[in-house]
C-alpha cells in the first residue's frame, strides 16, 4: 500500500502565453486522508487539480497520483451528461464492459454511498445543486476511484448544503480508505480535514494543521 496516494514535486506549469502558474510546487497527500488546498484566486488551486486529474500537462515536474482517479468540477452541470442519475452514474462505467447485473450493483452501491439510492431514477434536471455534486462524487466511487480531485464543489451551494457535503466526504473517505484533496475559500470547512495546503502564486507556503491554517488565515483576513 502506498504511503502517500498523492505526490507532487517540483511541478511547473505555464500557459502558452508564457505566465506561470505554478513555480516548483511540492506537495504530499497520505493514502486515506482528506486536505485542502487553499489559497486566493490566481494563486493556482485548480490549475494543481486538473494537473493531478490530467487535464493538463506539466512544464516540468513530477507528479503521482494512486488510480484511477475522480474529478469533481465546482459546477456539476459541466460534468453530469445523462437524463438520469441512476443512468449518470452508469455511463463512467461503459469502458470496464462490465456485465448489466455487475453496472447495476456498482450503480446502486455508489448512490447508496452519498445517500441517492432512492433518487436512482429521478431527472437530473430536478435535483437540488447539492444532490448533483453528489451524483458526481457517486459516479468516482462508481469506477472504483482511489483518489477524489474536488474543484470548489460547495461554490455554488447554499450555506446547509456546503457543510453537508464536506461532512459526506469526510465520512467517505474514512469509511472507504478514499484520499481527497479539496479546493476551498471556505474557512468553516476546514474543521473536516485531516490538513490542508496554503498557495500562494504557484507555490505551496504553508502546510499542516488545518485549524492553525485557519488561524493564520482569518489574521490576514482581520488585518486587510
Amino acid at each position: 500500500m502506498a504511503e502517500f496516494a498523492i505526490q507532487v514535486r517540483d511541478l511547473y506549469f505555464s500557459w502558452s502565453n508564457g505566465a506561470d502558474v505554478l513555480k516548483s510546487c511540492t506537495l504530499e497527500v497520505p493514502q486515506g486522508e482528506f486536505w485542502m488546498l487553499l489559497g486566493t484566486n490566481g494563486s493556482g488551486k485548480s490549475t494543481l487539480l486538473k494537473l493531478l486529474a490530467g487535464l493538463l500537462t506539466p512544464t516540468s515536474g513530477d507528479r503521482q497520483v494512486l488510480a484511477p482517479v475522480g474529478f469533481v468540477f465546482q459546477n456539476p452541470d459541466h460534468q453530469l451528461v445523462m437524463p438520469t442519475v441512476g443512468a449518470d452514474v452508469a455511463f463512467g462505467l461503459v469502458e470496464e464492459k462490465l456485465s448489466p447485473t455487475q453496472v447495476r450493483h456498482r450503480v446502486a452501491e455508489a448512490l447508496a454511498a452519498v445517500n441517492l439510492l432512492e433518487l436512482q431514477r429521478r431527472p437530473i434536471y430536478a435535483l437540488s445543486g447539492g444532490q448533483k455534486q453528489r451524483v458526481a462524487i457517486a459516479g468516482a466511487i462508481a469506477r472504483q476511484s482511489e483518489v477524489l480531485l474536488l474543484d470548489e464543489p460547495t461554490a455554488l451551494l447554499d450555506p446547509d448544503s456546503q457543510l453537508d457535503l464536506v461532512a459526506q466526504v469526510r465520512r467517505l473517505v474514512k469509511s472507504r480508505n478514499l484520499t481527497a484533496l479539496w479546493v476551498t475559500h471556505r474557512l468553516d470547512e476546514l474543521d473536516y480535514c485531516d490538513g490542508a495546503f496554503l498557495l500562494e502564486k504557484g507555490c505551496v507556503v504553508d502546510r499542516g494543521d488545518p485549524q492553525r491554517l485557519k488561524q493564520r488565515l482569518m489574521q490576514v483576513e482581520l488585518a486587510s
